[in-house]
């Protein structure tokens, strides 16, 4: 059985390429993931590493491909360790890194974020998401803060808990287009725009542009070197040479069994 670690939009087009030869279970933090990925194997819910061990165990896991986030950095970590311990196979899909960063302000944390926010004067739009909404609240001072968040409840549920004004909320799913971005940040007066590298898939590349259109500062959060497969293809190579590796070994033991 593989494992499949949602929580990219490349998550349904595997599923699509493997549904019809392999057995799979794909694991999502949050309802959202159902808006994207109409699949009876789909369980919603947080793990941590305790539980994926067990959630291996109960699954009969012997194979994990992780789509998760770029910036969801202890799934991976939890779903790497958990392989590493119970030994079964795992592979990691990554997401490559922006390439085009020029007259970009490329920062290196959420922590130097916070401290470059702290000398900004202005209107500031966040497309990062309601994660860290909690972290820029502490440090918006007078300024305008605006929050690009998915309409999801639980979205929603941040913003109000960090009391975030319904005027400063856009709820509305993307990608979007370099001109629909363009219109959303000029629309909300934006002074900067602040975004992950989420790569192409994400539209950071659309983003950098709408900026660089109405010469708005780009403030990047970076994210860590991480090494695995950086497309889909890849992945389902991989998973088909398992698969092909597996029914071999089950032949030859056949064979072996008939010989004696």
């Amino acid at each position: 059985m593989i494992w499949i670690i949602g929580g990219t939009r490349e998550t349904a087009e595997l599923v699509k390429r493997i549904k019809d030869d392999d057995k799979y279970v794909i694991t999502a933090a949050t309802d959202s993931e159902r808006e994207f990925l109409d699949d009876k194997n789909l369980v919603v819910g947080r793990m941590d590493q305790m539980g994926m061990e067990a959630f291996i165990r109960e699954n009969s896991i012997d194979m994990i491909v992780d789509l998760s986030h770029p910036y969801a950095l202890e799934v991976t970590k939890n779903a790497k360790d958990a392989a590493r311990k119970l030994k079964i196979d795992y592979i990691r899909y990554v997401r490559k890194k922006t390439q085009d960063t020029e007259g970009c302000i490329y920062l290196d944390s959420v922590e130097q974020c916070q401290e470059f926010l702290k000398s900004v004067k202005g209107c500031v739009f966040f497309t990062t998401g309601s994660k860290n909404i909690k972290d820029f609240e502490s440090v918006r001072g007078n300024n305008r803060f605006v929050y690009r968040v998915l309409p999801a409840t639980e979205s929603i549920e941040e913003c109000f808990k960090n009391n975030v004004k319904m005027k400063n909320i856009v709820a509305v799913l993307g990608p979007f287009s370099e001109d629909m971005n363009a219109a959303m940040f000029k629309e909300y007066g934006a002074d900067y725009v602040v975004m992950k590298d989420s790569g192409n898939q994400g539209g950071t590349y659309e983003k950098i542009q709408a900026c660089r259109r109405l010469n708005i500062p780009a403030v990047i959060i970076g994210r860590y070197d991480e090494h695995g497969l950086e497309n889909i293809d890849e992945v389902v190579k991989r998973i088909r040479q398992r698969k092909s590796g597996r029914l071999k070994a089950e032949l030859n033991l056949s064979r072996e069994t008939w010989l004696c």
